[in-house]
C-alpha cells in the first residue's frame, strides 16, 4: 500500500484520490480551502444559493464511474436529469432560439427561426460525433505525452486524418462554412468558450464540444452542480479517504530524485506518490522553484467576471441556461485576448439554477449568475472595470428582457479574475490554465506527470487534456493509469 497525498480538492482532486483509493492505495487529500470542489464550490447570500463554477454537466457517465470504483452506486446518492433545453440565446436584433438537446428538435428550431437549413446543423453535429469517436480516446483519455500512446494501430489512423481533425482552420472558418446565418455561426462558435479560447484562433478541432452537449446531452443534478463535489467527497471519506481542510501545503520533501511527501500545517506528511490538484503555473514557482517568465509562458485562457444576484422577482423569458450576445463577437475577442479589457457589449452568460432546484431562491425570486468573459489578470484597473461592465450589463438585460433589473436586486456577491486566483491559486485568475489559441495546443498542455521527480504527477484543468469538469476527470483517469494497483 502506497501512501498519497493529493494537493488540492477541486474535482480532479477528487477524482484522483477515489481512483488511488480504489487501487488500495492510502490516500490524503490536502486542501487550503474549507470545502472541496475547487472552482466548483458554492457562496450563499441571504437566502440565497450559488453555484460558483462549472454550472453545465456533461459525459456523467464519468462522475458515475467514481462510485462503481469503490463498489457504490451514483444514483443513490446524485439524482442527475437530463436537460430538454441545454440553453436560450438572446440576440441583439430580438431573435430568440431555445437549443434543444435532441439534434432534430435544434435543427428545427434554427430552421424556422434563423433560416438555417436543417440539414446544415444536423451534418455539423454528425461530424462532430465522428470527430469525438475518432480522437476522445488520444486526446482526452490519454497521455500525449508518452511514447506508448503513439504505438498502436488507432492512434496512427487518427493522426492521418488530418481533414477530421481539422486543425488548420479556426473554429470560426469551419462553422462559417458550415452555416448560412451569421446567428447559427455564433452559436457554434461560443464552444470556444467552454475552454476559455477565441473561436476566431482556436482550431476547429473544438467542434467536438458541440457533440457532448447537442448528441450525448446536457445534464443538471438535482441540488444543484457542488452536490456533485460534495457527494464525491462523501464518497472518499466512506472509503477512508482522509481530509485537511484550511491547510496549506508548503513546500515538496525529495530525496534522489523522487518525491517522499510534503511539508503542510507544521507537519511531514510521508507520501510515496503526490498528485498536485492545483494550476501548474503555481505548483512550479511555489514548490519546484522555477520561474516561468510571461513571455515564455503559453497565453492563458479567458478568466471571469461573475455577479450573484438575488432578485426579488421571476423572468419568465428565462431559463436554466441563457446566453445574450454581443453585437460584434469578433470585437469581444479581440479586446479580451489582444487588449486584455471586456468590450462595452459583452456577451452575457445568465444562469438561474432556482429554475431547477427551488430551493436555491425564497419563492418568488430567484438566483442569478450572470457572467462575462474577462480576461486573466494582468494588473487592469479592476475597480473601474467592474463597475463600467456592470452598467453595461444591466442595460443590456434591461433592454432584452424588457424589465428593470437594478431594483430588483436584493444580495450582491462578485467573484472577479483576483478572487478567483487567491481562492483556487489560478494563474492570474485563468479558469482554464492554457487557452486553445493554435493548432498545437493539445500538445503544449503541461503532461500528467513530472518528467524531473519520481512519483510526481499532475490533474486538473490546466494541465492535460484541459479544462471543464469532463476533461479534468479525465485527467484523474490518465494519473490513476500510470499508478499500479495494489
Amino acid at each position: 500500500m502506497k501512501k498519497v497525498v493529493v494537493i488540492g480538492a477541486g474535482i480532479g482532486g477528487l477524482a484522483s484520490a477515489i481512483r488511488l483509493a480504489a487501487k488500495n492505495h492510502q490516500v490524503t487529500v490536502i486542501e487550503q480551502e474549507s470545502q472541496p470542489g475547487g472552482k466548483m464550490s458554492e457562496i450563499r447570500a441571504g437566502d440565497f444559493r450559488f453555484d460558483t463554477g462549472p454550472s453545465l454537466l456533461t459525459l456523467p457517465h464519468l462522475v458515475e464511474e467514481l462510485f462503481e470504483l469503490l463498489g457504490e452506486k451514483a444514483e443513490d446518492y446524485l439524482s442527475i436529469q437530463r436537460l430538454e433545453e441545454s440553453c436560450r440565446y438572446f440576440y441583439p436584433e430580438g431573435k430568440r432560439i431555445r437549443a434543444w438537446t435532441s439534434p432534430e428538435r435544434f435543427s428545427d428550431e434554427l430552421e424556422s427561426k434563423l433560416g438555417e437549413p436543417k440539414e446544415n446543423t444536423l451534418r455539423y453535429l454528425k461530424k462532430a460525433k465522428r470527430l469525438y469517436h475518432f480522437t476522445a480516446d488520444l486526446f482526452i483519455f490519454s497521455s500525449l505525452h508518452r511514447l506508448k500512446t503513439f504505438r498502436n494501430r488507432k492512434t496512427f489512423g487518427t493522426l492521418m486524418r488530418p481533414g477530421l481533425l481539422d486543425p488548420f482552420r479556426s473554429l470560426h472558418q469551419a462553422n462559417r462554412r458550415a452555416f448560412q446565418t451569421r446567428e447559427a455561426q455564433q452559436i457554434f462558435d461560443r464552444y470556444a468558450t467552454y475552454n476559455g479560447s477565441d473561436p476566431f484562433r482556436a482550431p476547429a478541432t473544438l467542434k467536438i464540444i458541440s457533440h457532448l452537449e447537442h448528441n450525448t446531452g446536457a445534464f443538471f443534478p438535482s441540488g444543484g452542480m457542488y452536490k456533485i463535489a460534495s457527494e464525491l467527497h462523501q464518497l472518499a471519506m466512506r472509503h477512508g479517504i482522509t481530509f485537511q481542510f484550511n491547510t496549506r501545503v508548503e513546500s515538496l520533501t525529495t530525496a534522489n530524485g523522487k518525491v517522499t511527501g510534503v511539508e503542510a500545517g507544521n507537519q511531514h506528511i510521508p507520501a510515496d506518490i503526490v498528485i498536485s490538484d492545483i494550476d501548474i503555473h503555481h505548483f512550479k514557482r511555489q514548490f519546484l522553484n522555477q520561474q516561468v517568465q510571461r513571455k515564455e509562458r503559453p497565453e492563458l485562457s479567458s478568466s471571469a467576471l461573475i455577479f450573484f444576484w438575488g432578485m426579488d422577482t421571476q423572468s419568465d423569458e428565462t431559463g436554466l441556461h441563457n446566453i445574450f450576445f454581443s453585437s460584434n463577437y469578433m470585437e469581444e475577442f479581440r479586446m479580451l485576448f489582444s487588449q486584455a479589457a471586456i468590450s462595452d457589449d459583452p456577451t452575457i452568460y445568465l444562469y438561474i439554477s432556482s429554475k431547477m432546484e427551488t430551493a436555491d431562491a425564497p419563492s418568488g425570486k430567484e438566483n442569478w449568475f450572470v457572467m462575462v468573459n474577462a480576461p486573466a489578470d494582468s494588473g487592469q484597473n479592476w475597480d473601474n472595470l467592474i463597475e463600467r461592465t456592470r452598467r453595461h450589463i444591466i442595460s443590456k438585460l434591461e433592454a432584452q428582457l424588457n424589465m428593470e433589473i437594478e431594483k430588483h436586486i436584493l444580495v450582491e456577491k462578485r467573484l472577479t479574475p483576483r478572487d478567483i486566483e487567491r481562492r483556487t491559486s489560478s494563474e492570474a485568475g485563468a479558469l482554464y490554465g492554457s487557452s486553445s489559441n493554435n493548432i498545437f495546443s493539445a500538445f503544449m498542455r503541461h503532461p500528467n506527470f513530472s518528467k524531473q521527480l519520481k512519483g510526481l504527477y499532475f490533474t486538473g484543468g490546466s494541465v492535460h487534456p484541459g479544462g471543464g469538469i469532463p476533461l479534468c476527470l479525465a485527467s484523474a483517469k490518465i494519473v490513476s493509469d500510470m499508478i499500479p494497483k495494489e
